[in-house]
């Protein structure tokens, strides 16, 4: 048998897979697999499985890791703005997490009008529309260009995993989706947040361009962020020193984010009327390193890479043993 190269010795020790199960409450979502535990506590791994265009593609190495690491930065940097769900980090990809009662619409908060997807704002002024989210935007303006304002731009959280829709705040107030107090405490905060992102994203030669916020709500009502924050799979970032160059000359930004993956795709066929190739190898540890890229020059931290000799569900197994010994019995 040939040697395994170190290509290909990472792409075999992605985690595609986190069900363990001894736990309880599985479910799984694109990218975490989650565990509902009885005590108002949740288990989320973040695996290295990669989605666009809601559809699962590949899988990415450290992508999980970075995701993790990534928002527990910001998570540690934003405390003073909104509480957070998370308890412990028992493994670089697992968080244990307070049980929310989930609010039903993604909040998406914009600085550029950019996107490739159908429901982003570049796509949808692209088409002609002129009020996006109940927005209104002057003719002329061209892609990845700066809005004269941060906006927030809602989309509907649909069960089930179905495509995102956009909404608008009169039509999220006419639903009764959240109270008018709820409301404008999720959108002052979304604000606040990212605000604080981009100013510690800019200390770093970065621009936050938008980013997607999950809350929900605890036993005490009161409103918590989850999921993930500031992450490149929620956001969007530039690299600033470039950008004014790349704009004026009509090329995309140099990014660091999931827009990489999502501009090659396309780039290769029409994503929502065509089958997706298979993603070579060499574009999938580009993109892997790109993710590494953006956590280090993000948080100012060395990203640990770890042992890729180590099956990781089997790392994250031995940790789930340790934090949560109740639910794994000896000899299994």
């Amino acid at each position: 048998m040939a040697p395994q190269t170190a290509t290909s010795q990472l792409l075999d020790n992605c985690l595609t897979d986190a069900e363990f199960p001894e736990l309880p409450g599985f479910t799984r979502g694109k990218v975490r697999d989650a565990y509902k535990l009885p005590d108002r506590r949740r288990l989320l791994i973040a695996t290295d499985r990669q989605s666009a265009f809601d559809q699962v593609l590949a899988a990415v190495p450290y992508k999980g890791q970075v995701l993790t690491q990534t928002a527990r930065y910001w998570f540690d940097h934003t405390g003073d703005i909104c509480p957070n769900h998370v308890i412990s980090y028992p493994d670089p990809n697992v968080v244990l997490c307070k049980d929310l009662e989930m609010v039903p619409i993604e909040i998406v908060v914009r600085a550029y009008l950019t996107g490739s997807t159908n429901t982003s704002a570049w796509t949808m002024y692209d088409r002609g529309e002129r009020v996006l989210y109940g927005h209104p935007f002057p003719d002329g303006m061209k892609k990845n260009q700066k809005l004269a304002q941060t906006i927030i731009t809602p989309t509907t959280k649909p069960a089930g995993g179905g495509h995102d829709a956009p909404i608008t705040e009169a039509e999220i107030l006419e639903t009764r989706l959240v109270t008018p107090e709820q409301w404008r405490e999720l959108a002052e905060k979304s604000l606040a947040l990212f605000a604080r992102g981009q100013e510690l994203a800019a200390k770093q030669g970065l621009i936050l361009v938008d980013t997607k916020y999950e809350f929900g709500i605890d036993e005490h009502g009161t409103i918590t962020i989850a999921d993930e924050i500031h992450t490149p799979d929620s956001s969007r970032y530039w690299r600033a020193d470039s950008y004014a160059q790349k704009f004026a000359a009509g090329e995309e930004p140099d990014s660091l984010d999931k827009e990489f993956l999502r501009l090659w795709i396309a780039g290769q066929c029409d994503p929502y009327n065509d089958p997706i190739p298979e993603i070579p190898a060499d574009t999938l540890i580009a993109f892997s390193d790109k993710y590494v890229s953006l956590f280090e020059q993000l948080t100012g931290q060395k990203f640990d890479r770890t042992d890729p000799a180590v099956p990781v569900r089997d790392r994250i197994r031995a940790a789930l043993v340790s934090e949560l010994p109740e639910y794994f019995k000896s000899g299994h």
